[in-house]
This record gives structure tokens, C-alpha cells and sequence, in this order.
């Protein structure tokens, strides 16, 4: 399945499909055992330019310590949250520094496929649009069965994000979500956790983006084996759900966005407050199949947990 969510508009300039480059954003806390089968999963996948973003939220299970050291080579860009902030703020992060044409959020938990890339940014390269969400509930061909109550509760906040956005989504809360990188860095995104999702759904829907959704691959997670998204992030998804999409532009009570800058009208008004950033020196973007580099570039971001 692959479709247009709403009805066109005027298309932006095309991406060169023989030159883009494709950021991948992995927002991270305490994955020392997934990370470094992910990595090595995204090598596989046929994509010819990728820049790799891993944010790592203030884990405390080494995953930090794999990110610098063994798996270094692997990764273009490192940034390290010593706190724990949640994985809105993670992408705020990732997507301020982000280059590439397209971005693309990838989880670090082995829920999501990266054989999937080349459905999921097919609709940008050549069908005009500018976000594509991947829909675990779009195509059940070959799909594990997953727990009723997770995919009741996904339905429902999918249904009450369609009815204030008038798309007609499968799944809202998907982790595998695409954007064409000036759509994205355009939106000031404020939630911190898993309230992320049902914002920056209501947002770009209200700028009058060109949604297409996908059927991808998923394997879903247990509790036991780390699952953390829990009852409190539904009740946040609905309550940002329906603040997003009615009242956009009221603060947030503490959120990490930076005020005075949106005022002003910064479209990266999301970015962090805090201490001061150590930034190693750049190096170009490659292609997964890479030699061993050096350290990949490191930012390190302070500021307190929400």
C-alpha cells in the first residue's frame, strides 16, 4: 500500500534521486544490546548516502561507552544528553543536526526494519510528497501477532488524531516517520517524550503537508525485553493531540522550546537550553559500507531532565 494522505499541493523542488543524502536519526537510551545489531542491520539496507545521528538520552547501561568506543566507526554524528530527557527532545537534537535531504527517525529497540528504507523514502524521491509515516497496521501479510491492548490503544489515538487533522491515517504512533529535512526543521517541536508524535503530526498537517503512508515490517517488543512506552504517554499523546491541533501556539509549561525565540519567529526555536556543547571537529557524510574512521563528531548537550 502506498497513497497520498490529503489532497496535493503545489510540489516543492525535487530531490535528485542519484545524489540525495538520507539522515538517519537514533534516538537511544540504555540499548547496549540493540544498538550495535541495529547498526549493523542499517548497512544492509540499500540506501547510497547516509549520514547516521545516534542521540544518546543519558543512558546508563554502557550504551554511551559502545558509542564511543567499538562502535564508533559506524556512526557520523554522536550526541550525548546527560540527563535523560525523553525521545522528543532526543530528536530535537538529532534533527537541528541533521544534512541531509531526507530525515529519517530510526528507533534503537530492533522494532522496525531498516530493510524497509527504500519504501519509506520512495514517496518523496519520486511522488511529490513531504512526510511518510510507516504503518505497522496497513498491511498484515506476514505480521506477528501483537498484544491487543497495545494495538487497541495505538487505534485509538490514531482515530482521535484523524478526526483533528482530517488525514486518514493507519498509524499515527509509528516510530518509522520521514521528512523531507526543510519540512521538519521548520516545525518548532516542544514535547519531551512520546507526546512527540501526535505533535508533530498535528503540526505539519495543519501546514498542509503531502502525507503518504507505507507498510513496513515490524516486530514489537515486550516489557521484559525493554519496551517503555506506557500508559502516562497515552494519556500525554491525547492530551497533545488535541493541544497541538486546537491551540498550537500556546508555551508549554516546561518545555525545553526556547520562547523568546519562537516569538521571534526561529523556526529552530526548539533548540536545547543548557551548558555549553563540545563539538569535535566535522567530517563529510558516507555510505554505510565504511572503513574504520575515528571518532565520530560528539556534542554533548546539559540541561535537566522533564
Amino acid at each position: 500500500m502506498n497513497f497520498p494522505i490529503r489532497a496535493p499541493r503545489a510540489p516543492k523542488a525535487p530531490i535528485d534521486r542519484e545524489r540525495y543524502t538520507l539522515s538517519v536519526v537514533i534516538p537511544c537510551y540504555n540499548e547496549s544490546t540493540t544498538i550495535a545489531p541495529l547498526l549493523a542491520r542499517m548497512a544492509r539496507a540499500d540506501v547510497p548516502r547516509v549520514e547516521i545521528i545516534v542521540v544518546d538520552d543519558g543512558s546508563t547501561d554502557g550504551t554511551t561507552e559502545l558509542l564511543r568506543g567499538d562502535l564508533s566507526h559506524a556512526i557520523d554524528r554522536l550526541i550525548v544528553h546527560r540527563e535523560n530527557r525523553g525521545k522528543g527532545a532526543a530528536l530535537r537534537s538529532g534533527f537541528m543536526e541533521a544534512s541531509g535531504d531526507i530525515i529519517l527517525i530510526q528507533d534503537a529497540d530492533l522494532e522496525y526494519d531498516p530493510g524497509d528504507y527504500g519504501r519509506l523514502i520512495e514517496p518523496i524521491l519520486e511522488r511529490g510528497a513531504d512526510v511518510v509515516y510507516g504503518s505497522r497496521f496497513a498491511d498484515s501479510q506476514g505480521q506477528p501477532v501483537l498484544s491487543f491492548w497495545h494495538v487497541l490503544a495505538n487505534r485509538l489515538l490514531t482515530l482521535v488524531s484523524n478526526c483533528f487533522t482530517n488525514l486518514n491515517l493507519t498509524d499515527m504512533e509509528t516510530g518509522y516517520k520521514v521528512f523531507r529535512r526543510e519540512v521538519i526543521q521548520a516545525v518548532p517541536l516542544r514535547e519531551n517524550r512520546f507526546g512527540f508524535e501526535p505533535e508533530v503530526t498535528a503540526k505539519l498537517a495543519k501546514s498542509g503537508c503531502i502525507f503518504f503512508e507505507v507498510a513496513i515490517h515490524y516486530r514489537g517488543r515486550s516489557y521484559d525485553e525493554g519496551k517503555k512506552i506506557g500508559v502516562k504517554d497515552a494519556v500525554r499523546a491525547l492530551y497533545a493531540t488535541v493541544r497541538y491541533s486546537l491551540f498550537p501556539q500556546l508555551p508549554v509549561a516546561g518545555s525545553l522550546a526556547s520562547r523568546s525565540s519562537a516569538a521571534d519567529g526561529d523556526p529552530m526555536a526548539n533548540r536545547e537550553r543548557g551548558g555549553a556543547s563540545d563539538i569535535a571537529h566535522p567530517r563529510p557524510v558516507t555510505r554505510f559500507a565504511r572503513a574504520p574512521m575515528a571518532n565520530p563528531v560528539e556534542q554533548s548537550v546539559e540541561g535537566s531532565a522533564s
